[in-house]
């Protein structure tokens, strides 16, 4: 009898419990659908490594708000700085021979609290990166005439690229924010240029400000 009336206790209390979880089930899209719908853009420096160097990126990105929670959108990156390409893997012969790395896809952010002063965002972007090889010597260093010989060499691969983040956001007037933050890119199948997976794979700290209607 006790054996019983334990059994019905826990299936009550366990019918209970799963009554009020979907009763509370909130999802993005609720039934009242989209009650509020904005947008914004962002601009960010990333720094990071590629191949063991230190690398700078810029990234822009932006897209629809919807109800101050979720950002659907796109962004692209790239990075700006001197990336030495060792000798050995240099697709021609050049005194300053860089990789340039870049990435581009769908970006989707999620935001919590996004009405409270200080709050956490997690993002995601999702798409193709490249890399490729160039001569970075100055303009005065440019010998024009074999230019296009030159580069008829230069190899872009592109392969598949994931980078989760996340950042603290701080609500700094109604229309900016800042939100610095951190991620981590990883690249699928990446091939060519003397560069894999994980020399592009690593973790991007990143400094970032977005304008627009929260």
């Amino acid at each position: 009898m006790k054996r019983t009336l334990l059994s019905f206790t826990f299936i009550f209390v366990l019918g209970a419990t799963v009554s009020s979880f979907a009763q509370d089930n909130q999802t993005l899209f609720q039934s009242r659908g989209i009650y509020r719908s904005g947008g914004y853009a962002a601009i960010s420096n990333k720094f990071t490594k590629i191949n063991g160097d230190y690398a700078n990126m810029a990234e822009l990105y932006g897209g629809w708000f919807i109800n101050q929670r979720f950002l659907l959108g796109l962004g692209a990156s790239a990075t700006t700085n001197y990336i030495p390409v060792p000798a050995l893997e240099q697709n021609f012969p050049a005194r300053k021979m860089t990789y340039q790395y870049g990435q581009f896809g769908l970006m989707t952010e999620y935001v919590f609290a996004s009405t409270r002063r200080v709050h956490v965002t997690a993002n995601l972007l999702t798409g193709a990166g490249f890399t490729m090889q160039y001569d970075r010597n100055d303009i005065d260093d440019w010998d024009w005439d074999d230019w296009d010989d030159r580069h008829d060499d230069d190899d872009v691969k592109c392969f598949f690229v994931m980078e989760p983040g996340v950042q603290v956001e701080f609500n700094l007037l109604k229309w900016m924010r800042f939100s610095p933050g951190v991620s981590y890119r990883k690249a699928f199948n990446a091939k060519g240029n003397g560069l894999t997976d994980s020399d592009l794979s690593n973790i991007s700290y990143n400094l970032t400000l977005k304008f627009g209607r929260f």
